[in-house]
């Protein structure tokens, strides 16, 4: 038996698990918040080393032989020619680049230029857009980028003693912006148009990678992003697809090729294991359940609605929620508002209302895996991820709208799991005891799962009353053949 650790870094803390190499059993784990606030928009990266250090105290580490690394995703690290930083940390939630995204889509022609280039459009938290913003605004510290790296990469080069070498992987390069998961190769003329000169891009390593060995001998492996992470520690696969319900929502699924999508619905990430995990979001998720029970006068929130959208039937009397409170991404409205419709003195109840938010909630997410399926992505089966996920209508209405089976896995720290498998795949590949391109088979997420059964047709008809109303309001959205 060998032991391995995987390290979240994500926007707010460091968790670390240590597990098992052959079955990925959980020993122990670490903790730790990072020490700025979470909703901060750029940091110093010593606050990672930092939490790191804190999480890993107290011999979390003890006995380890080899450590992945997972990290926030679009974090820009500017470094000099020295590998010192420029300026402060850009992370993913910064928008300040909106502007400057829209200014790269025009400097090459367009959204099907920039999805044919590298598989996706650019939108203001890709590292592409904060050099472009950081080269409009901060022209003199522009100036001094010599290098660009991801968080997860940073990490990786200071556990290593900050080499010459400096790696990242297929994942992570995939959301930058200027990596094409299509060719597996850098557009090094898209960092150029973006910061006015070329900068050094760290290796990208594959899966079984290793980045390199720290004085102390511990193997690193390549590491990844957050996502790419967390979908290989929840043990997804081809014919799988991910809907992540938080304030907005997000539908991946795992997928042998990349797509490249000209409308720039579709972001073609790759995953951790040599395939591709495509990408749509959607700009309103839980949000609707939370303005409606707002709009109801529910102090219990989401929890509440979900009691009283019971109480209603399928189709809520007819009424339909299209929820895009925030404009929308799929389909791409982004000066849209939300529509309530169907109203009838029958209808005109706070049950159906309750319902028709949960069933619009759903139904915008099935739009999403329809884009996927609509290019060729197999979706066997759903694995439905975020609080929202336990709430009781979710669960009822969620197999039946989405018209296949639901997978709900228990809550786990599962980006630091992918990390540790990852690792315990490099360690394998590195002492000839793994196959390369076969990742150590751990056991899958503890998870509930929910059969569609008979409702199948009662889905159906709930998404053509909520397809017949979309189209009606806003004709066009989507092309032929897009969605039901």
């Amino acid at each position: 038996m060998g032991i391995v650790a995987g390290l979240d870094s994500s926007s707010a803390f460091t968790h670390i698990v240590v597990c098992d190499t052959d079955t990925g059993a959980v020993l122990r784990q670490g903790y730790a918040a990072h020490p700025v606030e979470a909703k901060a928009t750029e940091v110093d990266p010593q606050a990672w080393l930092l939490s790191l250090g804190e999480a890993a105290s107290g011999g979390v580490l003890e006995g380890v032989e080899a450590i992945g690394v997972s990290a926030q995703q679009h974090g820009l690290v500017p470094l000099d020619r020295q590998g010192n930083l420029v300026r402060p940390a850009l992370l993913g939630n910064d928008r300040r680049a909106q502007a400057s995204a829209a200014d790269l889509i025009d400097g090459l022609g367009g959204r099907q230029a920039w999805a044919e280039a590298v598989g996706s459009v650019p939108q203001a938290a890709q590292a592409v857009a904060k050099l472009r913003w950081l080269a409009r605004t901060e022209p003199e510290n522009a100036r001094h980028v010599a290098a660009v790296l991801q968080p997860h990469d940073w990490l990786v080069w200071q556990l290593l003693g900050r080499p010459a070498r400096r790696t990242t992987d297929r994942g992570a390069a995939s959301g930058t912006g200027y990596w094409s998961a299509g060719s597996g190769s850098y557009r090094p003329d898209l960092v150029e148009l973006a910061l006015g000169h070329q900068a050094a891009l760290p290796e990208v390593l594959g899966p079984a990678d290793t980045a390199g060995t720290t004085p102390e001998g511990l193997l690193i492996s390549a590491g990844t992003g957050e996502i790419m992470a967390a979908a290989f520690g929840l043990g997804v696969a081809a014919g799988d697809a991910v809907v992540s319900l938080g304030a907005s929502g997000s539908v991946m699924a795992v997928h042998h090729e990349a797509l490249a999508d000209p409308r720039g619905m579709i972001t073609s990430f790759a995953d951790a294991t040599g395939m591709h995990l495509p990408v749509v979001h959607t700009s309103n998720a839980v949000r609707a359940l939370r303005g409606t029970a707002e709009m109801l006068g529910l102090d219990g929130g989401p929890e509440e609605l979900s009691e009283l959208a019971l109480k209603s039937t399928p189709g809520a009397s007819g009424l339909v929620l299209l929820p895009y409170l925030e404009g929308e991404r799929t389909p791409r409205l982004p000066h849209a508002a939300g529509t309530l419709s169907g109203l009838r003195r029958e209808s005109m109840r706070p049950e159906h209302l309750a319902r028709a938010a949960f069933e619009g909630m759903l139904c915008s997410l099935t739009d999403a895996l329809d884009v996927l399926r609509d290019r060729g992505v197999e979706v066997r089966r759903v694995f439905l991820l975020g609080a929202a996920a336990e709430l009781p209508a979710v669960r009822a209405l969620a197999p039946a709208v989405f018209g296949t089976q639901v997978v709900v896995p228990q809550p786990e720290q599962y980006a630091a799991l992918g990390a540790a498998r990852q690792a315990a795949w490099a360690l394998g590949v590195s002492r000839g005891t793994l196959d390369p391109r076969t990742p150590p088979a751990w056991r899958g997420a503890a998870a509930q799962v929910l059969e569609p059964g008979d409702e199948v047709a009662v889905g159906r008809a709930v998404r053509q009353q909520y397809a017949a109303t979309r189209d009606q309001i806003h004709p066009g959205a989507f092309g032929a053949g897009d969605t039901v």
